[in-house]
């Protein structure tokens, strides 16, 4: 699947968010080296903190489903300019995402920009950071 197919997946899916609150849907899919597409939605709760984003539903719910051979994910949102990742997203993507994997994020005007996990989120803190079990 092509960049731009992956785009269409991820702005048919953005049709979907629940956003009453923010009127800010965004549109996300997953695509696994198998093929797969896992798309996600952004849901919104009137409980901000409890709100999800469109890359982590996507996320989970390809790792609920099994799936964990990711090769890239587009992102898009009606935004001036390629959307970018929310802090909380980018620090999920690392966890699951190899370095070199393509992050497309995009908008409704067709720009786009593609970017490597590692160039997304450099320096992220990792599973390697915490504590060794001492017993």
């Amino acid at each position: 699947m092509d960049k731009n197919n992956l785009f269409e997946k991820a702005k048919e899916i953005r049709e979907r968010a629940y956003t009453p609150y923010s009127k800010f849907p965004v549109g996300a899919a997953l695509l696994t080296k198998s093929g797969k597409v896992y798309q996600g939605c952004n849901i919104e709760n009137a409980a901000y903190p409890v709100s999800l984003c469109a890359e982590r539903v996507a996320i989970f719910k390809a790792i609920s489903d099994g799936a964990t051979d990711f090769a890239e994910m587009a992102v898009v949102a009606d935004t001036g300019r390629p959307v970018p990742p929310c802090g909380s997203c980018r620090q999920v993507m690392s966890e699951f995402f190899d370095k070199k994997m393509n992050i497309h994020i995009g908008n409704l005007s067709d720009q786009s920009k593609t970017m490597t996990m590692e160039e997304l989120l450099p320096f992220s803190f990792e599973p390697a950071d915490l504590p060794k079990d001492k017993n």
